[in-house]
């Protein structure tokens, strides 16, 4: 039954073991999962790695009754429900892609009484539905309704960069259900969004239990690489991920350790992120070219494309070592062994870098996270969002909430374009000075100022230079713009 529990469950560790197949928790895990098997509403955030599914995963199956899960994307969704049904925890979805047959299957065993459903994936857009609706309200009078959680939370707040209206609707579950635990677990939230979510949710402060990790990921080296200093960025990269490979093939011994955890020693995974459709295909094509086995990923694909790269990329399987993809791929992936991850453009958030870069090495082993940066991205990003900004109705309801996302949009992307220009601190501390962390993390030159100051100033100076130069020559028709972007 749901609400306040009088003590912990005591089959957790073994459930750990078990079922996710774990040897211990991680920091704060069990302090988590303790605090929502008591009926706490539970403020989750960590950074990416820190396993924050768990924290609801392993409740939903040593708890009574049904978890719901709110999720933004399909990715996501399709990516935990694979796992999940992998450990034979039935685990079910609801979304824009499930049959009507199964569909149906799903809903008439939500209404019968004693759900054979641990877990239910759904979207925000799907909890708004009077349908839906109505049958939670059966399941929780049947006393099955064990919790909620919210997932990548911060997409429930108007200050967040990854808004969706429809998130604004979930107090629902609070308003009708005041008993039921709800969670909410995100890894990038500023105390403003944080505040957001909480009042979003209608969730009781006085008696919610926050938890928040630090920021830090000092397995991460932070790289800014000036495009205009690289004269072209696709040299760059091709040379460094060609000399990864043969490092591994020059080390016979990391080669064995890879072969006995069924790794390929010539695999190096990584994600490249870049803003555009077109750059995604044509740079997955051209790495193609040279040797790399690489897929782009997008929403314009096929579905069947999509499932493929993702599922022989996940696999570790050749010709699939590299996803080429926009800025949606990768929430909720669970994959440890990313070494690399590139932003081939300026991302459109402080928050939006953040979370794709930490999508390397949940491993906790050294992965490179390289930015590629120019002023002209800088000016691209400013003119998109004074686009977007131009394109919003200037009446109506909800004007404001858009004002005020405009404005936090405006004030991330001013902060991530001086950590790209900085040159005279750590990039991991400026991250954390953003998160408002109270300690400064630990970078042991695991950034590309720690390792070398001098360096990086001479490296942005001679870039900014070139780009000034090359702005001169288009301003004076001296240079083909077409051929430069």
């Amino acid at each position: 039954m749901p609400g306040k529990r009088s003590r912990p469950y005591s089959n957790i560790d073994f459930t750990l073991k078990r079922v996710f197949k774990k040897a211990c928790f991680r920091p704060l895990q069990r302090e988590v999962i303790t605090a929502t098997l008591e009926g706490e509403d539970v403020f989750l955030q960590a950074a990416t790695s820190f396993g924050k599914s768990l924290c609801y995963q392993l409740p939903a199956v040593v708890d009574f009754g049904m978890t719901i899960v709110i999720s933004p994307l399909l990715a996501l969704m399709n990516n935990q429900v694979a796992s999940m049904r992998n450990a034979n925890i039935r685990v079910e979805t609801i979304n824009s892609t499930t049959p009507a047959t199964d569909r149906n299957r799903i809903l008439q065993d939500l209404q019968c009484g004693h759900p054979l459903t641990r877990l239910l994936y759904v979207t925000p857009e799907y909890c708004q539905g009077d349908h839906f609706r109505k049958i939670l309200r059966i399941i929780h009078s049947q006393k099955e309704l064990a919790r909620i959680a919210v997932d990548e939370a911060h997409c429930v707040s108007e200050w967040g960069h990854d808004f969706r209206p429809a998130f604004q609707q979930l107090s629902f579950f609070k308003t009708e259900f005041p008993d039921v635990p709800v969670i909410c677990l995100t890894a990038t939230a500023t105390a403003r969004v944080r505040d957001d979510i909480i009042n979003t949710l209608a969730l009781d402060t006085t008696k919610l239990r926050m938890f928040r990790m630090s920021t830090s990921r000092p397995n991460l080296h932070f790289e800014v690489r000036f495009k205009s200093d690289v004269e072209d960025q696709y040299p760059d990269f091709l040379a460094w991920l060609k000399a990864a490979h043969a490092r591994r093939a020059a080390n016979p011994e990391r080669a064995s350790q890879l072969a006995t955890q069924k790794q390929r020693a010539d695999n190096v995974p990584g994600i490249i992120y870049t803003l555009f459709r077109r750059d995604c295909e044509s740079l997955a094509a051209r790495l193609r070219s040279d040797g790399i086995g690489a897929k782009p990923y997008h929403a314009g694909l096929p579905h069947a494309e999509r499932a493929d790269a993702l599922a022989g990329w996940v696999a570790n399987k050749s010709g699939y070592d590299v996803v080429v993809a926009t800025t949606a791929f990768g929430m909720g992936i669970d994959k440890e062994n990313v070494r690399f991850v590139v932003h081939w453009q300026l991302p459109k958030s402080f928050e939006g870098f953040y979370q794709e870069a930490g999508r390397a090495g949940r491993d906790g082993k050294a992965s490179l996270c390289i930015m590629y940066y120019g002023r002209e991205d800088r000016d691209r990003a400013a003119n998109m969002m004074a686009r977007d900004q131009a394109n919003k109705p200037t009446k109506g309801a909800g004007l404001a909430a858009m004002q005020q996302q405009m404005v936090h949009r405006g004030k991330s992307l001013e902060t991530l374009v001086n950590y790209c220009e900085a040159t005279d601190r750590c990039r991991h501390r400026l991250i954390a000075k953003y998160f408002a962390d109270e300690e400064d993390p630990p970078c042991d030159f695991a950034c590309d100022w720690c390792k070398d100051a001098v360096g990086l100033v001479m490296r942005k100076e001679r870039g900014l230079a070139s780009e000034e130069w090359c702005s001169t020559q288009r301003q004076q028709g001296r240079y083909d713009v077409d051929e430069y972007e």
